[in-house]
């Protein structure tokens, strides 16, 4: 397989310190979402209990929290090989193969990534600059909302970009350049739920 790294260990400098920085936003994205949990169950006792809602509670939570709950956890997802991938094919590819086709692949994402990062910040600026703000009792400012959507994006552009320099180096290298999933476990399952 050409060296399979050790779960989750960085292949060099650059992937741990986009690691530091995807740890702080999977940090964040957490906190997003306990925030989420504690706000409704908030809001649900003060709804059935003293008749009182939280007025603002779904505009914060639709605006602000699910965003960076999506947003943030999207690159680190994608470093500990969380996504879904189709790889039935993948083991029996020459590894030359293997690392040109993956390198395509993240070279292609990182342009379409790129596109919706400018977009993002685009949209975060002329928010910010028109101070837009939503429609409801607490006139939350949009530009927020998109600077999450651009942070998320940037850092997963970032990682993509890196995996599709390093997957293009490693086909011209003796050894994977840059982390590879674990190789899938085929044993046959024996539990109930195939645990």
């Amino acid at each position: 397989m050409g060296g399979v790294r050790e779960e989750n260990k960085p292949a060099n400098a650059v992937s741990a310190l986009l690691g530091r920085a995807e740890t702080v936003l999977i940090g964040i994205s957490g906190l997003a979402m306990a925030a989420i949990m504690l706000i409704v169950v908030i809001d649900v006792c003060l709804r059935y209990v003293l008749s009182a809602p939280l007025s603002w509670s779904y505009s914060l939570i639709g605006l602000y929290l699910i965003g960076a709950v999506f947003f943030l956890a999207l690159s680190d997802s994608l470093n500990h090989h969380g996504h879904i991938a189709l790889d039935v094919f993948v083991p029996f590819l020459p590894r030359p193969v293997r690392h040109l086709t993956q390198g395509l692949g993240y070279g292609a994402s990182t342009l379409f990534i790129a596109i919706m990062t400018w977009l993002g910040i685009s949209q975060a600026r002329d928010a910010f600059l028109s101070d837009d703000r939503i429609a409801e009792v607490v006139a939350w400012p949009t530009w927020i909302a998109y600077a999450l959507l651009a942070t998320g994006m940037a850092t997963l552009c970032l990682r993509c970009g890196y995996r599709a320099v390093l997957h293009l180096a490693s086909v011209f290298s003796e050894r994977d350049l840059v982390e590879v999933p674990a190789p899938a476990n085929t044993d046959a399952k024996t539990a109930e739920h195939g645990e």
